[in-house]
Parts: C-alpha cells; structure tokens; sequence
C-alpha cells in the first residue's frame, strides 16, 4: 500500500515541478520581449549598442539579444549649484542657484549618445558657473544688489539658449541666495548707517531753521503790534481811557491841582 501511494505523490511532484519550470522559462522569455516604459520616461532602443529609436509610455516589444532599451526621465528635474564670481570692481560674490530643467523627450536618443545619463553633472553644472560668472563680471557690487531681478533674468535667458542646444529645457532659475564677503558686507552697513545718521542730521538741521524762522517772525509780529499800539496812544486816548475808569466822584483828600475836564468837549 505504501509503495503505491508513494507513486502518485512522485508523478504529482514532477507535474508540479515541470509546470513550475514551464513559468520560469516564459517568464524569462517575455522579460527578453517585452519591456515596460514607466510614466515620464522615454526608451531609446539600442540595436546591437547603436542608439536608434525612442518609445514612449506603455508596453513595447524587443528582440531579444539584438535589441536592449535604455530608460531616461522627462519630467521636470532639480538641481542646485554653487556658483563663486567676481564683479566689475572685483568683489566676490557666492551665489546659490536652483533650476529646473526637462530634455525635450523627443531628443532623449541624441541626449543619450551626445552626453549620456550624466547630463547634470557635464552639461548643467558648468553651464550655470560659465554663465554666473560672466554676467557677474559685466556689473559692480552696487549693481548686482540693486538690479538683482534684471541679472536674474539675463543668467536664465544665456542659460535657455545654452542648454536648448543641448536639447534640454530651462523651466525656471532662482538665485535663492546670493552674498558678498563679510568685509564688504560689513563695510555696506556702515555706509547705510552713515548714510541715515547724515539724513537724519539734515532733517534736524531743517526743523531747527524753521523753528528759528518761526520764532523771528513771532518777534517781529508782536513788535509791529507793540508799535502800532504807541502809535494809537494819544493825549485824548489816554483822557477818554482816564474817564472811563473814573467814578464820578473827586478826590477827598488832594495834594495837588484837581485835573480839569473839558465837559463842553465830553458834551459834544
């Protein structure tokens, strides 16, 4: 009985084990024809190592042996790098540059056998430190602080056209950081220091000269009224002001002459 069952288990292990090796060997085979391009890449068939056609997203067939594919990505990529310059008036200037770049997908075989996969690091790389550093050179320090949108502009204009004819696409370009040496960032300060300190000077000197010419023209005002006022104080004023301050009544006890009062004139 033993010897009997022990048959089928064997015959049923051997199917399994064949079934199993017929899988493995298409497998096989299909991963020798068949080759998957993955979202935002490209392929370029190699044909016997010569750089031939691109294929797109999806599932693409090879001849197997005669035929691999190399995968590149044209999605939009980073890369950040540190540029070292100088300016028109030779002051150093570190910069920290972001961009974003993508390789036209039609051109990714050219890019391939032009350049190969280490695009970023021979092509991009030296481009932007070529680039910074030319068009830092043509400005002095001042300029570069104060028209720092305009030469970001003109580094990423010279960088689209470099890169384009490399295939590749310049979609954006930050500085995202760019400084002098302390010394001259130091001596930056203090120029803004003094130069407020003296604003503020020349404002105080302005307030205290209109305040002093306030304060004469306050005095020659109330000496004009003092003035006028003399004028306008004659004998008969000084007499009607005496009357109008006077009760009616004469002195009681007097040492001198009574002050005579012209009634005839008062009357009229």
């Amino acid at each position: 009985m033993g010897e009997r069952n022990s048959k089928p288990s064997e015959a049923i292990m051997k199917k399994v084990f064949s079934s199993a090796a017929i899988l493995l060997v298409i497998i096989i085979v299909l991963s020798m024809l068949v080759v998957i391009v993955g979202p935002g890449q490209r392929g370029i068939v190699l044909t016997w190592g010569k750089v031939g056609a691109v294929w797109s997203e999806g599932i693409h067939f090879k001849i197997p042996f005669m035929q691999t594919v190399a995968k590149m990505s044209v999605q939009i990529q980073k890369t950040e790098a540190d540029a070292l310059a100088a300016s028109k008036d030779l002051q150093q200037t570190d910069s920290k540059i972001v961009l974003n770049y993508h390789i036209i997908p039609e051109k990714v075989n050219v890019v391939y056998q032009s350049i190969g996969i280490s695009y970023d690091e021979v092509i991009i790389h030296p481009s932007i430190q070529e680039i910074v550093k030319a068009v830092t050179a043509k400005y002095n320090a001042v300029e570069l602080i104060t028209m720092r949108e305009k030469i970001r502009a003109e580094i990423q204009d010279l960088l689209k056209d470099k890169l384009f004819s490399y295939n590749i696409v310049v979609d954006n370009f930050s500085i995202v950081n760019f400084k002098f040496s302390d010394q001259f960032e130091a001596a930056i300060e203090a120029k803004q220091t003094a130069e407020q300190n003296a604003f503020k000077a020349q404002r105080d000197l302005e307030r205290i000269k209109i305040e002093a010419e306030q304060k004469v023209a306050s005095a020659q005002a109330e000496a004009a009224s003092l003035k006028m006022q003399k004028e306008q104080v004659t004998p008969a004023v000084l007499q009607l002001r005496w009357i109008e301050k006077w009760d009616g009544h004469l002195p009681q006890v007097s040492s001198g002459n009574i002050p005579m009062i012209n009634i005839g004139s008062m009357k009229q």
